[in-house]
């Protein structure tokens, strides 16, 4: 939320929208909390940051309901998905992370064969780049922490990112690193 250039922001600023929507484990709100009582950067984009969410709780619920046609939508689409199998929780386990490539690493949350799609959380090492790719299907992007280039625009934490089929990006790299949520296709062509 503030206006500083690349070179003026402070670092820890990507982790500020994190810390007040609770998206940080104990022991990492823990140490924005203590970075943020000494940089006064961090506790403007806290105020600010904070007055936002704070005029989210004041919304009355039937403000935030979709429409009856997003409803109506997204039952259908609901409708055509295949009937999952359901999760035995006692056999479920954690995926583990895997690296794929020097620097990237990624934990396959979800694989839909039939439909093309995989869900996968993404790491990105600080100043690594992903390979150049054409999307074989929609891709969507939700940066969690670290910060993300994709072509001409920067990424923070909390924004997301549409691709849609047959586009490419050209490159893709984090300066400090980032993890994101990716739902893609599996067919994507690397360059």
């Amino acid at each position: 939320m503030t206006s500083e250039s690349d070179a003026e922001r402070c670092p820890q600023l990507n982790s500020v929208a994190a810390y007040i929507t609770g998206a940080l484990r104990t022991g990492e709100a823990s140490a924005v909390e203590v970075h943020i009582a000494q940089c006064v950067q961090c506790q403007e984009e806290c105020a600010a940051l904070r007055r936002v969410v704070d005029s989210l709780e004041d919304w009355r619920a039937e403000m935030l309901r979709p429409a009856p046609s997003l409803w109506d939508r997204l039952v259908e689409r609901i409708d055509a998905v295949e009937e999952a199998q359901p999760v035995d929780a006692a056999q479920w386990r954690e995926p583990d992370w895997e690296d794929v490539a020097p620097g990237i690493s990624c934990k396959l949350l979800s694989n839909n064969p039939p439909r093309d799609r995989v869900t996968m959380l993404v790491r990105l090492a600080p100043g690594v780049n992903y390979p150049p790719h054409t999307h074989a299907g929609a891709e969507e992007l939700h940066l969690l922490s670290g910060d993300l280039r994709i072509d001409d625009r920067k990424l923070y934490p909390g924004e997301y990112n549409r691709a849609e089929r047959g586009t490419a990006d050209k490159r893709v790299w984090s300066e400090t690193g980032c993890t994101c949520l990716l739902i893609t296709s599996p067919s994507d062509v690397l360059a």
